[in-house]
């Protein structure tokens, strides 16, 4: 019997928006989709368990509703590698290439400046002045040939890149550095020279999420791939990523570089690969040629992100990881293969969401092998935008008749029952509820046997998404009210606790 830590898992322990065509409510829509993820469409119908409904999921309801899968690909957040000094505001979480630290479980594309990384004791953000227009000009200046080439020019441009990197942790200050060309083109150089400047990477990073700066970092494109697989650069293509077109530019480039995403893909095999090229993977598979380029059965492609849905060293790179797993999902015509034993996906999704908990011998012998007798200390994925990342992956491989079958007979019931009596978040409790309604409810209809590609009128769309919109406003009211209430659970403790431990008066 397997114990649970998952083969080839290192480490000590989502379909892409811009595809073409309007197909089902759970399969691609291009321009639709709604920026906080995808979203799959339950209605409570005969006794189907409604979203957000804490009732048994033992308990199946006659004439359920199939619940359609997640509507788009999920892109990650704008990434930077700096944020504002402290104080600053917790950034929403979500998933895209561009915004990759602030990911989140949604079939948006974001940039890398979401959750950024923490800025240098030596560089905190300069005040923005309308003077510094003048000022980028002079430190362009300094920064490319004209400051000259002995050691103390080198030392000049290294604290120039310092300076710019100061300049792009506000937004202000990425807007400046967008619209100055040759300032761009300088830390390009900078960055990619024989002597790469690590301040000089990370500046261009920041200042690809603006979408100002996009243009002419694409345009030199053939540069930053050179400077793969590199952390920055990672980072700055993922934002460059961020929308479909850009994306396709990137695969383009890499396709005609002749390596294919081998630079991205090789890395993988560290043990410590940058934790950037998680989201840089996402945001290309928000686009077909990025899914099949994944696919690919002759490169073993998918199989290298696999071990990676419980990689313990990097929220951002894990969260990129799963996000391009739930995309290449989208991609019904490989679902077999993908549940076959060849990739065998199902087990790499199920185990962050498996507990320690114990099943009868009976149960048991239904779960994957990777599933049975976990460890007590066994802990589930903590981050709740990833746990729904998977189900809807699940959910996804669930559009096909075979899919469904694939995914019952392997157990997967057992695991989401545990997990829908210990999830607390409104939205991922939603999501598992959807997947337990497909596993224990009754076929589609005639016509319906792929919910990823059955049409359904443009009125039933816009409805379906009103009531997204409104499920997603009563998560965010569950949300504070649970937040208030630990407030002042929290306030009470401490109350008490000085109570406690007050001298009485005398």
């Amino acid at each position: 019997m397997g114990h649970g830590v998952g083969r080839g898992m290192p480490g000590a322990a989502g379909a892409p928006r811009g595809a073409a065509g309007r197909r089902s409510r759970g399969g691609l829509v291009p321009s639709g989709a709604a920026r906080g993820g995808p979203r799959g469409v339950s209605r409570p119908a005969g006794g189907t368990i409604a979203a957000g409904e804490r009732r048994d999921p033992d308990t199946p309801g006659p004439g359920a509703r199939f619940p359609a899968p997640p509507r788009g690909p999920h892109r990650a957040p704008n990434y930077t590698s700096q944020q504002p000094p402290h104080p600053h505001p917790r950034p929403p979480t979500a998933f895209s290439a561009s915004h990759w630290l602030s990911l989140r479980a949604a079939p948006t594309p974001r940039s890398l400046i979401g959750r950024a990384a923490r800025p240098s004791p030596r560089s905190a953000r300069p005040p923005f002045c309308a003077g510094m227009a003048e000022a980028l000009s002079e430190l362009a200046a300094l920064l490319g040939p004209a400051a000259g080439t002995g050691p103390g020019a080198a030392a000049a441009r290294a604290g120039a890149a310092e300076a710019a990197l100061s300049l792009s942790g506000s937004a202000e200050g990425r807007r400046l550095l967008a619209a100055h060309p040759a300032a761009l083109a300088a830390l390009l150089e900078l960055a990619a020279g024989p002597r790469p400047c690590p301040a000089a990477g990370r500046c261009l990073l920041n200042v690809a999420a603006e979408p100002q700066a996009r243009g002419p970092l694409l345009a030199a494109l053939p540069a930053l791939l050179g400077l793969l697989p590199a952390g920055p650069a990672c980072g700055a293509l993922a934002n460059l990523c961020r929308e479909p077109l850009g994306a396709r530019r990137v695969l383009r480039g890499l396709e005609e570089s002749g390596r294919g995403l081998e630079p991205l893909l090789r890395p993988l095999g560290e043990p410590r690969p940058p934790p950037e090229l998680g989201p840089l993977l996402c945001n290309l598979s928000q686009v077909p040629e990025g899914r099949r380029a994944l696919l690919d059965r002759s490169r073993c492609s998918v199989q290298r992100l696999l071990p990676f849905t419980q990689y313990r060293d990097s929220a951002g790179h894990r969260r990129g990881i799963v996000g391009a797993l739930r995309n290449c999902c989208f991609e019904h015509e490989y679902h077999e293969w993908l549940l076959g034993d060849e990739v065998d996906i199902l087990p790499f999704l199920l185990l962050p969401l498996a507990g320690p908990e114990e099943f009868p011998e009976d149960e048991m012998e239904r779960l994957p092998v990777d599933l049975q007798y976990l460890p007590p200390d066994k802990q589930r994925e903590e981050e709740p935008d990833i746990r729904k990342m998977l189900l809807e992956a699940i959910m996804l491989l669930t559009a096909t008749k075979a899919g469904r079958h694939t995914v019952r007979e392997k157990g997967t019931y057992l695991v989401l029952r545990e997990l829908h009596h210990w999830e607390r978040e409104p939205d991922v409790l939603a999501a598992c509820e959807k997947l337990i309604q497909v596993l224990i409810g009754d076929e589609p209809g005639p016509g319906m046997e792929n919910l990823l590609e059955v049409s359904i009128p443009e009125e039933v769309e816009q409805q379906l998404q009103r009531l997204d919109r409104e499920e997603e406003e009563r998560w965010q009211r569950e949300r504070e009210e649970r937040r208030k209430e630990q407030e002042q659970d929290k306030a009470q403790e401490q109350h008490e606790a000085r109570e406690q431990h007050q001298e009485p008066w005398r």
